[in-house]
């Protein structure tokens, strides 16, 4: 007989999943940081980077008050997201598109990592973690922002540039 899974377990998993996964987007942000054109976007790229440095951290304690040691999963999904924005910046580079191209990979990125963070603070509620809801809700406020400084970015001049 298969043995049973809880909500406990499935937390963990998801943790361990969006800890690979902001690892992965630290090692992505200074790429694509460097291959936009637009000052703005650039400067959002770059301050991105330093909140998920952030974002890292409030991984790591969280998993310290579950008493486990930070470890992460692959999470293919990020992966696939990650190449995904790896090549519109090769099929893209040098053309106008590039920046709305790259606004589109962000967006899918901070996308994810909003249901991710959403999903995690809710079963932190359930499960009683008050420390862990108050990290997941400031880091799900923090990537809601930057989705939204996406959002605006991609409609006060990239879009129209790419067109």
């Amino acid at each position: 007989m298969a043995e049973q899974k809880t909500l406990d377990d499935l937390f963990l998993d998801t943790l361990k999943d969006i800890y690979y996964a902001e690892r992965q987007i630290v090692k992505t942000l200074p790429k694509m940081a460097k291959a936009a054109t637009a000052s703005e976007l650039k400067a959002g790229f770059e301050q991105h980077l330093s909140e998920s440095e952030g974002h890292v951290e409030r991984l790591e304690q969280v998993f310290e008050l579950l008493g486990k040691t930070p470890r992460g999963k692959t999470c293919d999904a990020i992966l696939g997201i990650i190449e995904e924005g790896k090549s519109i910046m090769e099929e893209f580079k040098g053309t106008p598109a590039l920046d709305a191209g790259l606004v589109s990979a962000a967006q899918a990125v901070e996308h994810y990592e909003i249901a991710r963070y959403g999903t995690l603070k809710s079963w932190a509620e359930l499960l009683g973690l008050k420390q862990a809801v108050a990290l997941f809700d400031a880091t799900l406020k923090e990537e809601i922002a930057t989705d939204k400084k996406l959002s605006q970015v991609a409609l006060g001049a990239v879009n129209k540039q790419a067109a």
